[in-house]
């Protein structure tokens, strides 16, 4: 059986996106079932042109190749849909459309018996 490795970005600072990030690609690469989740205060990071905004930040990976990697190597990575009314968020400004918009309580049925988790 896979672990389960849960990482939430809940700020809207590099400080937060940059190592949520990491630790995600550094799950798969170790073949864990990564789960991302965007809290409504990190849900900028979910927005089209926002991570592109950081540029690579000294010395750290580039953050949409970051992104890019956890989705083509089937990272599951949720906004909560509580961000869209509390940020304004319009569904069709997510940065990549296999980001699932929904709220808290299916997510945490989905990484049940996750053996890591983060947040930053």
């Amino acid at each position: 059986m896979t672990e389960k490795m849960v990482i939430v970005c809940n700020g809207d600072t590099p400080a937060s996106i940059m190592p949520s990030l990491i630790f995600a690609n550094s799950g798969l690469a170790l073949d864990y079932e990564v789960y991302f989740f965007f809290c409504p205060a990190g849900a900028r990071w979910s927005l089209k042109g926002e991570l592109e905004k950081l540029g690579t930040p000294k010395g750290l990976p580039n953050p949409v190749e970051l992104f890019n990697t956890l989705m083509d190597l089937d990272g599951k990575v949720t906004l909560c849909e509580l961000a869209l009314e509390n940020k304004g968020i319009d569904p069709e400004d997510r940065r990549d459309e296999r980001i699932i918009v929904q709220p808290l309580p299916p997510f945490l049925m989905d990484v049940e018996g996750a053996t890591q988790t983060y947040v930053f």
